[in-house]
């Protein structure tokens, strides 16, 4: 089996089945809630009427956020195993885990900001970190994008997706 071929097939069972890796399905947890904590953030800065219930929901919704991180990152690191090392999709995944770990940190870094105030009033220093690190995921997301559409890691070969095509 060549480099290309062993990128595509997962170490073991627990990443996913070939051509269908758990990590880009599970990244949809982190990245809904941070957003969504996001939005939270902007309503409870727009007004004081309900302030207290978006600043507790976008609080709660930055830690579901880093639960749903970590799960995702013990797959991801599952489907970097399989790139072979020295290689520009093994460097591309790299940075991509690089820059996820960044985001993590600085969500990690917002979520104890916000517990160490008052949760029931809006956090001006927690939307900024929480836009300097939805602008990293972004960057991140692109990337994770590229070692899949354009690389193909953990997408079945070319073989299997001609089928589709007859």
């Amino acid at each position: 089996m060549n480099d290309l071929e062993r990128a595509k097939r997962p170490k073991n069972s627990l990443a996913g089945p070939y051509g269908h890796p758990f990590h880009p399905v599970l990244v949809t947890v982190p990245i809904g809630a941070w957003v969504a904590s996001a939005v939270f953030d902007i309503v409870a800065l727009a007004g004081p009427s309900r302030e207290a219930v978006f600043a507790e929901g976008a609080y709660w919704l930055i830690g579901i956020g880093l639960v749903g991180a970590v799960v995702a990152a013990v797959f991801g690191l599952m489907d970097l195993l399989v790139i072979p090392r020295g290689t520009k999709v093994f460097r591309t995944g790299l940075l991509h885990m690089s820059l996820n770990l960044v985001v993590v940190i600085l969500f990690a870094v917002d979520f104890a900001v916000r517990a160490n105030q008052e949760r029931d009033q809006a956090s001006v220093g927690g939307f900024v970190l929480s836009l300097v690190a939805l602008a990293l995921l972004s960057a991140s997301g692109w990337l994770g994008g590229q070692l899949a559409y354009h690389y193909g890691v953990r997408v079945a070969n070319e073989e299997t997706q001609r089928e589709g095509f007859r």
